[in-house]
């Protein structure tokens, strides 16, 4: 969905979709920019691109979706 469609669904909230997404959703947003990037160095067509995209965006909220992480603990950073 774009950011306008996303206004236009949700006109009483405020901010962006972003604001709404969950951390998984967030992580494979974060990766299929790193990976649209990629295609377009490669010179890869949009319409490629957005197929590809898709996939790996659902797979990859497929993967997070079906991992159990209730007993993780937080990292500690040692510095």
């Amino acid at each position: 969905m774009t950011a306008a469609q996303w206004r236009a669904q949700n006109p009483k909230r405020t901010g962006n979709i972003r604001d709404y997404a969950t951390l998984q959703q967030l992580l494979v947003l974060a990766n299929m920019e790193s990976y649209n990037a990629l295609l377009i160095d490669q010179k890869c067509p949009q319409q490629e691109r957005l197929q590809a995209l898709r996939q790996m965006a659902v797979k990859q909220l497929q993967t997070l979706a079906s991992l159990d992480i209730t007993h993780l603990q937080p990292a500690i950073i040692p510095w």
